[in-house]
Parts: structure tokens; C-alpha cells; sequence
């Protein structure tokens, strides 16, 4: 157990009340276990010690109190936090951002520390496709376990808070614990003891701290409460001005809103009205491998299902992609597509090595879903593509039933790939055009890949010009389904009082050339396949254009799919001029200043995992651990 120094200050220990609230401000119960419950008198292992604290609010939710008021942005609770978790100089379990407003003589500054919250709701643990959180019933501690964690970082996504940080060297997720330990013996977390202007307090969530006004659950800065019931309340008297703003990147402010009181995000024009490309940043962003992964995995799906409907249904304008001239390259192409997009996915990981853990959180997590569906669709295709160069009833049966396989497997995989953005923590993505834009590019370039291996394999007769109308249809169906998502998209955003509109804001000024480009193309491409639809292609004149939209609509989906994940502005607190800084992390990183730790930045080094690294450490350390692994989903576990 923790060591209790036998000089601890009084205000470094828990207040052992005998009463508290028996429900929180959100109709949740503040004791989480009954007295016959069996997650009672069970030892939290600390360290492999099998004692068990004697808190009487053992069972009970626990939360922080932040004195707004008292704050003076000292930054030791970030100090003694990282200090007692061994936390490496670029990560903060705890943070001290904050926000400003008005002119001097009447500047007024609001220091904010913050932590995880410990939720009711946590959505960290239901996103997490390896189950590496666990919501415990002492004290109501959220805790992650980085050797678990795989280094996806879709808790980083999902969290409003920032609280979970993905380690871009060690390619793992960690986070706030609590200081359960500290707890077991009485102590309160290390970063409340360390406070210096006895700002940061802890106890029962709900039973507010001696000399204390308020315990509110809302300050500018604060994304709200909906998304996760968070366990912290505040104190903050002291009058604030109409709007305060933040000294980070983000195009971001807090408006009051006279007739609640509360403070509203509204869009902070930053970077002024002028348009810019930022090709650098957009396209080799750190989810490059996500635009790379999304667009080949919609894009074989779309390619299979029209194989499918030509081969197996003999859909009569699609006829001619059952012949085996056709149906064999087709495959084979859109195999290695779905490979190459399978293949970023998962050198993305922080521990590639630990893909398999990908599918532990099957009944919560929507990330583990997609995954085992784009699994299931990819097995589905290789099979299809062995089965289909036999020509016997045998392996005609095998390869239709691995090809509605596929297209079944595919069409769940493609839905939760829609719902694992639906992220309330992330508006720009919370909307249903992220649903035609997958629909769309689905249809798009799964009609593009047919359309571009029967170009390249079979002459240009009449049967295949009808055909390559055909597919001109499909192509121009799913560029007009996602033109009119964006455009729904774009006026929902304007009119938002969320990061969306500073969402938008930064699409049309930030990325403004480069979304104006996306634009234009999809328009192009529309016409282009519109016209091919109906006239065909008939002379090299054609098939010239042809070549044109392929490559155009190439370079649109590289560029729409990547406005699609750098544009985006989660509701993460505010954080300050150098620290939790995206703007200066960026220029830390291309001047250099990133070589010096203590800046807090560094690069993303687990991105130069070799291929020879990775089947060494495979050798290594992961067949064991997979063989246990599996042992663990299918035992008593």
C-alpha cells in the first residue's frame, strides 16, 4: 500500500463523512455497490498488495472540486501528478489551461485544472476496442491499463475532456488514476494535496468541501455535461465578462448567453477571412492512414457488391462482370486495394503487433464492430476471389456463398465505420453527412475500380461500352449523394453554436483553396460521369476523358477525405500559449524546438515501425500472448 508519511499535513487527508447525498445531480446513485454485493472486499492489487482500504466511502463516487476563483495557474498539481505517475515531460495526466477576457484595467484570466473525470457514462471505456478500461466500484475510478491498449486512440476521439493521452513515442494510451492507491490509506490524489492555493479539493461527488460556495458542473471552457455526466463540480463568484477567449490555436470563444447565463461556444475568426492551402498539414496529417483505410475499404466494399450483383445475381446491365476475363482481374485488383487499406489501418496502431486485440469489446464498442466486419468482409473477398477462378458447381457454391458473405460482413462493417464518428465530442463528424460521404464514396469509387479494370483488360465493344455507362451511373449516383451531404453539411455547421462552426470557419479560411478545390472537382466529376452515362465511350477521345475523371476523382478523395479528419475541432478544455497548444506543437515540430523535452513536444515516432520489426516482435513477444489471448476471450474470463 501507499506509504503514509508520518508528517502528512491535515489537508492532505480525506474527510470521513458519515452521511452524504445518496443520489448525484444526474439521478445516479452515489453508492455504487449494495452491502450484500459481491465487488465488495475486493483488494484493488496495488502494487500486488492484497490489502484493502478502510475508507467508509470506499463504495461511494468520488470527484474533484475546482476553486475557480482560488486558481493561480502555478501548475503544481501538474507537477506533483506527473511526478508521482512518472508521467514523460510531453504528457499531462492533469492540465492547466486556461481562458481571458477583457481590457485592462478590467482583464480578468480563468485558470482551469483538469483531469479525467471519472464519469458516470464514460465513453472512453464503451469506444475502447481492447477493454483496457474498467469503471470500478471503489470510488468510482474510471482506470485504463496501458499494457492492455493497442494505441488506436479512440478514447482520445471520443473524451470531451482530453483526458486520456495517446504516447506518440511508446504508442499507448494512458491516464489520470485517481491516485487510488493514496485513496486505500486516506490520502487525497496527489495534485489536490499539492494545490497551493487550495483551489483543487476532493471527496464524495456531491457533498461540497468546507469553505466552499458552489459546486456547479459548468464554467466557460467546460464541454458540456451531456456527453458523459463527468464527476467535477465548481466554484466560480466572481463576475465574468460577456465573452472570454483562448490563448491556443483554436478558432474558438465563450459567449454568454444573457438568458441562461451560460457560456456558449461561438467561432473566434483567428486566422481573419483569407482562404489558404496547407497542403503540408492536410495531406500528411496524423490520420492520413485513417483517409487511406476509410477510402479503400468503402471503395472495395462498393467494388464487391457490384461484382456480386453482376456475377452471382446477373443484374442485366452488370452482365458482363460475371465473364471470367473480367470477374478474375477485378478481383484481384480490388483485393490488393482492401490489403493496402487494411495494411495502414494497422501500422497506424501504436502496437501493431496487438491487432488482434482489436475485436475484445465487441458488445460495447462500435471501433470493435467495424473491425470485425471489415475482418469478416475482407476473408469474405479472398475467398470469393480463390473460389471464382474454379470453374465447377462446387466452387461456384462456395465462392456465392463467400461473396454474400462479403457483402453482408462489408455492409455491417461500413455502418459501424459511420457510427464510431458519430462522436458528440467531435460535432464537425456528429452529423449525418458522414453517412453519405461513406455511402457516396462507397458507390463512387467501387463503380471507378470496375469501371477502370474493364478499360485496361477488355475491348471496347458495344457490351462494354453499356456496361461502363452502367457503372458511369453508379459513379455519378454516389458523387451526388455525397455532393449534397457536404452541402447539407456545410449550412448545419454556419448556424451551429458548437466546434462545428469553427469547424466550418477553418474549412473556408485555413483549407479554404483546398476545400474550394474539392468542390469544384466533385462537380467536374459529377458532370464528367453524368455525361459518360448517358453517351458512353465510343473513341480514344473518351477514354481520355475517362482517364481524366479517374485521376480527378482521385485527387478529390484524397482531399475531401482529409478535410474530413484535419478540420475537425473536439470539445477539449482550453489549453495555453505553449501548452496543449496544437498551433504550437505544429511549430515546435517544424522548427526544430520539438528536440528539446522540455518543450513538451515531440514527434510521432512509432509511425517508423518497420515491416522486419514488426514480424520480429510478432516472433518474439505475440505468439504466446495471442494464444492466451484467445484462451481469455473463450474462458472463464
Amino acid at each position: 500500500m501507499f506509504k503514509v508519511r508520518p508528517d502528512e499535513p491535515k489537508y492532505a487527508f480525506l474527510s470521513k463523512l458519515e452521511e452524504s447525498p445518496t443520489e448525484n445531480r444526474y439521478g445516479q446513485k452515489i453508492e455504487l455497490t449494495t452491502e450484500d454485493s459481491e465487488l465488495r472486499n475486493e483488494s484493488l492489487c496495488i502494487n500486488n498488495d492484497n490489502g484493502i482500504g478502510e475508507n467508509p466511502n470506499r463504495y461511494k463516487q468520488h470527484g474533484f472540486y475546482l476553486n475557480v476563483d482560488n486558481c493561480i495557474g502555478c501548475h503544481a498539481c501538474e507537477s506533483a501528478c506527473s511526478e508521482k505517475n512518472d508521467v514523460p515531460a510531453h504528457l499531462a495526466f492533469r492540465s492547466v489551461g486556461f481562458v481571458e477576457g477583457g481590457t485592462y484595467p478590467n482583464y480578468q484570466r480563468l485558470n482551469i485544472s483538469m483531469a479525467c473525470n471519472h464519469c458516470d457514462d464514460p465513453v472512453c471505456l464503451t469506444g475502447c476496442p481492447t477493454r483496457a478500461y474498467t469503471k470500478f466500484a471503489e470510488y468510482g475510478a474510471v482506470l485504463q491499463d496501458p499494457d492492455i491498449c493497442f494505441g488506436c486512440g479512440y478514447c482520445t476521439w471520443v473524451c470531451p475532456y482530453n483526458a486520456p493521452q495517446l504516447d506518440p513515442v511508446k504508442g499507448e494510451v494512458s491516464k489520470c488514476n485517481m491516485c487510488v492507491d493514496r485513496l486505500e490509506v486516506g490520502l487525497k490524489p496527489a495534485c489536490v494535496s499539492a494545490c497551493l492555493g487550495n483551489a483543487l479539493d476532493f471527496g464524495v461527488i456531491e457533498d461540497i468541501p468546507e469553505n466552499r460556495e458552489q459546486a456547479k458542473a459548468e464554467i466557460p471552457g467546460f464541454p458540456s455535461t451531456d456527453i458523459t455526466h463527468p464527476n467535477i463540480r465548481f466554484q466560480q463568484t466572481k463576475a465574468t465578462q460577456q465573452e472570454m477567449t483562448r490563448t491556443d490555436s483554436m478558432p474558438i470563444k465563450y459567449h454568454k448567453e444573457e438568458a441562461q447565463g451560460e457560456f456558449k461556444p461561438v467561432v473566434d475568426e483567428k486566422q481573419g477571412r483569407e482562404k489558404h492551402w496547407n497542403l503540408r498539414k492536410l495531406l500528411t496529417s496524423h490520420e492520413s492512414a485513417h483517409v487511406v483505410f476509410t477510402l479503400c475499404t468503402q471503395a472495395t466494399i462498393g467494388a464487391l457488391l457490384l461484382l456480386v450483383l453482376g456475377d452471382i445475381f446477373a443484374v442485366k446491365e452488370l452482365a458482363l462482370l460475371g465473364e471470367y476475363a473480367l470477374l478474375v482481374p477485378a478481383l484481384f485488383t480490388t483485393i490488393v486495394i482492401s490489403t493496402i487499406g487494411l495494411y495502414k489501418l494497422n501500422m497506424h496502431l501504436g502496437k501493431p503487433h496487438r491487432f488482434y486485440r482489436g475485436f475484445n469489446n465487441l458488445r460495447l464498442s462500435p471501433v470493435s464492430r467495424e473491425i470485425a466486419g471489415v475482418s469478416i468482409f475482407y476473408t469474405g473477398l479472398l475467398a470469393y476471389g480463390l473460389f471464382a477462378v474454379f470453374d465447377n458447381a462446387f466452387m461456384n457454391a462456395l465462392a456465392t456463398a463467400s461473396a454474400i458473405l462479403g457483402i453482408l460482413s462489408g455492409a455491417i462493417g461500413l455502418f459501424y465505420m459511420y457510427k464510431l464518428y458519430r462522436i458528440p465530442a467531435r460535432p464537425f463528424w456528429d452529423h449525418r453527412q458522414t453517412a453519405t460521404a461513406f455511402v457516396g464514396s462507397m458507390l463512387s469509387f467501387g463503380g471507378l475500380i470496375i469501371a477502370t479494370v474493364t478499360v485496361a483488360t477488355m475491348p471496347l465493344n458495344a457490351e462494354v461500352i453499356s456496361l461502363l455507362q452502367s457503372l458511369a451511373t453508379v459513379i455519378a449516383i454516389g458523387l451526388a449523394l455525397e455532393g449534397i451531404g457536404h452541402i447539407v453539411h456545410a449550412r448545419d455547421m454556419k448556424t451551429r453554436d458548437n466546434e462545428g462552426a469553427a469547424s466550418h470557419y477553418r474549412q473556408v479560411t485555413e483549407y479554404g483553396k483546398s476545400y474550394l478545390l474539392r468542390n469544384v472537382l466533385l462537380g467536374i466529376n459529377l458532370v464528367i460521369a453524368s455525361i459518360i452515362a448517358s453517351v458512353g465511350i465510343s473513341s480514344a477521345l473518351g477514354l481520355f476523358v475517362g482517364l481524366l475523371l479517374m485521376l480527378s476523382m482521385l485527387v478529390m478523395g484524397a482531399f475531401g477525405r482529409s478535410l474530413f479528419f484535419v478540420l475537425v475541432i473536439p470539445t477539449t478544455m482550453p489549453g495555453a500559449f505553449f501548452w496543449k497548444n496544437d498551433g504550437f506543437v505544429d511549430h515546435a515540430r517544424e522548427t526544430g524546438l520539438a528536440d528539446m523535452p522540455q518543450t513538451g513536444v515531440v514527434y510521432e515516432r512509432h509511425h517508423a515501425f518497420k515491416v522486419g520489426e514488426l514480424l520480429e516482435t510478432l516472433k518474439e513477444n505475440s505468439i504466446k500472448d495471442m494464444v492466451e489471448h484467445v484462451k481469455w476471450i473463450f474462458g472463464s474470463k
